[in-house]
């Protein structure tokens, strides 16, 4: 099993029982480690969360951004980002206002 960190923001966090992280594990099955596999074991534990991440058609809604270390996924490879083992991926969801 490969482990990864999704940090959560505080908005988010009641979706998740107050975490401010979830720990995920992937299984070794020959198949990268993807932002999109990671977002999706995400979503099959907390439906609601996975909802609020992602559209219908899979994409990232357009206030959610994902960062793998410094960098947000959709400027690298969007959702086929591949992810390290071991790795963080910090969830932002953008507020708007005025």
């Amino acid at each position: 099993m490969a482990s990864f960190t999704v940090l959560i923001p505080s908005v988010l966090r009641p979706l998740v029982r107050d975490a401010d992280a979830l720990d995920v594990e992937l299984p070794d099955d020959g198949g990268p480690a993807t932002v999109a596999r990671i977002l999706g074991s995400v979503a099959a534990d907390h439906p609601v969360l996975g909802r609020r991440l992602r559209d219908e058609t899979g994409a990232l809604r357009r206030h959610v951004n994902v960062y793998l270390g410094p960098d947000e996924v959709r400027r690298l490879q969007g959702l086929e980002t591949e992810v390290p083992e071991g790795a963080e991926l910090m969830i932002i969801q953008s507020v708007a206002g005025g």
